[in-house]
């Protein structure tokens, strides 16, 4: 489906002017364009939604042009983004009424002009759903059987905890979001400085942080580990991967869309909640970071993402053949083509084996110099991937060796299609018994450029000085295409502008690789 160009004009002008305030708070038609060859379409009204433990939802809903009375619709409901208004959805609600829905949109709680304080998807945000689709049932000709959800980051994570407490939701669409915000911004024992940054200042600028929120993101930015397991628990509360049962339970389809290079909520939580689910499923990774694979669907352009939101809707609410459901449900665009490749599952995506690249030689590096290996900036370096194909670069042979350790493999004869997680298996040797480093890999062209492919970070705390250690490390997952003629290249260093370290003045690591124990770099690969 493709929007009107009017609709995209009206899309941005109502998020322009709701930025200034200047959206009235109550109903009133959007502008829409005159129709032709006695063509009707739908139109937009303002509402006050009541929600949760009194909060009033500021909230907007389209029905189908010329909605007949006595009929109803399958509905949609569309929880907003973090930090973003009601209009958020508004070119996509419209191409949804249009094709027969009733859409509901309305700005989470603690944002804007909604009530309340940010609850960051806690209970009180997935008791709104819930009393979102009451007052839809109520006043609009919405069908109690064919309820579904859906949203962009903040709203599909809500989406997802909502599906698990709320039966009557059949459909879930859910797009650059999370299902474990713990492995989201703390993977590795690390804390994602730059995502947790940008998720903290957007909601002061544009919300009302609750009291628990301003304690947590407190707690988080300020490293006070005395602390560190009450912050889990909030973030398993708030993380569907911990409620797959309900959700598995309840039977919804869920569709789930990330990009490769999300700096926000990086793909390997979504696969492997994906894998856990049993209901109709499916998966789509595109090059990009967080938000922007769908970006461009928000201004009613043209937009793979939401091309397949709209048919798995029609397919699990309408009731469709469409054939969005004999596809193979795993499908990924590679950051190198542009083609797409389908999978039965997330296992078969690294179907070609694993090259193990063993990292033979022992390696000493110096802690808190940034070596100039690092994996890019928030937002940023991705987009620069998705339409540049300019990842993150270094210079592996000018990397200094006091602070950076660097392994390479040999030059490739044939290209390598890298598919799936990457896996570090190493062990270290500290000086001091906290410490972070951050393991990058690179692909590295004849001229010694190396472009990054992917990263992680991972913390340890309270070992013992001198006494090594085992570590497992999955990089972020992606999809890249080494050239014949290169070569691969893993680097570890200590500093990363995207994460908070914990290595203390003077600290070493030693990475090495013991007869007993030998320490590899296991590549997941595509069969040719």
């Amino acid at each position: 489906m493709r929007a009107r160009p009017h609709t995209a004009a009206a899309a941005a002008a109502l998020i322009a002017a709701t930025a200034l305030g200047l959206v009235p708070h109550q109903a009133q038609a959007a502008p829409t364009a005159p129709q032709t060859s006695g063509q009707q379409s739908s139109g937009v009204r303002f509402h006050d939604i009541p929600g949760s433990g009194g909060v009033t939802l500021k909230g907007n809903v389209f029905t189908p042009a010329g909605a007949e009375p006595g009929r109803t619709y399958p509905l949609i409901v569309l929880p907003t983004s973090w930090g973003l208004p009601q209009v958020e959805y508004l070119a996509q609600a419209k191409e949804l009424a249009d094709s027969g829905y009733t859409v509901v949109s309305y700005t989470s709680r603690g944002f804007w002009l909604s009530g309340g304080r940010i609850e960051t998807a806690g209970p009180a945000d997935i008791a709104d759903v819930s009393a979102v689709i009451d007052w839809a049932l109520a006043h609009t000709p919405a069908d109690p059987a064919r309820v579904g959800l859906g949203g962009v980051s903040y709203g599909a994570g809500i989406s997802l905890l909502a599906s698990a407490h709320d039966p009557r939701i059949k459909a879930v669409v859910a797009l650059s979001g999370w299902a474990d915000l713990i492995e989201s911004i703390y993977s590795g024992r690390t804390q994602h400085l730059q995502a947790a940054g940008l998720l903290g200042a957007t909601g002061y600028l544009t919300g009302r942080p609750g009291p628990e929120l301003q304690q947590v993101l407190g707690d988080f930015l300020g490293s006070r580990l005395e602390n560190e397991q009450a912050m889990i628990e909030w973030g398993r509360k708030r993380s569907a991967a911990g409620q797959v049962d309900r959700i598995n339970a309840n039977g919804a389809a869920v569709m789930l869309g990330n990009a490769w290079g999300d700096t926000v909520f990086p793909p390997n939580q979504y696969a492997d909640f994906f894998e856990k689910l049993t209901g109709p499923k499916r998966l789509e990774f595109r090059p990009g970071d967080h938000a922007t694979a769908e970006a461009t669907g928000l201004f009613g352009l043209p937009n793979d993402t939401w091309t397949n939101a709209h048919r798995w809707f029609d397919r699990y609410l309408k009731g469709e053949r469409n054939g969005v459901d004999t596809e193979a449900p795993v499908q990924i665009k590679s950051r190198s083509t542009g083609g797409y490749e389908g999978y039965a599952d997330w296992k078969s995506v690294g179907s070609g084996g694993h090259e193990v690249l063993p990292l033979a030689d022992s390696e000493h590096v110096w802690a808190n110099v940034d070596s100039g290996a690092d994996g890019g900036i928030v937002l940023l370096s991705s987009v620069l991937d998705q339409f540049a194909k300019a990842p993150p670069v270094a210079s592996i042979p000018l990397l200094p060796r006091a602070f950076a350790a660097v392994w390479q493999s040999p030059r490739y004869e044939r290209e390598r299609r890298v598919r799936g997680t990457v896996r570090l298996h190493t062990t270290v040797t500290p000086t001091r018994g906290d410490g972070t480093f951050v393991a990058y890999l690179y692909d590295v062209g004849p001229l010694g450029i190396g472009k990054l492919v992917s990263n992680a970070p991972y913390t340890f705390h309270g070992k013992a000085p001198g006494q090594s250690f085992g570590v497992d490390l999955d990089l972020f997952s992606t999809a890249y295409d080494v050239p014949a003629g290169h070569r691969l290249a893993l680097v570890i260093d200590t500093v990363d502008p995207l994460y908070i370290e914990h290595n203390p003045a003077g600290a070493q690591l030693t990475f090495s690789s013991p007869r007993t124990d030998p320490s590899y770099v296991s590549v997941p690969l595509r069969e040719r």
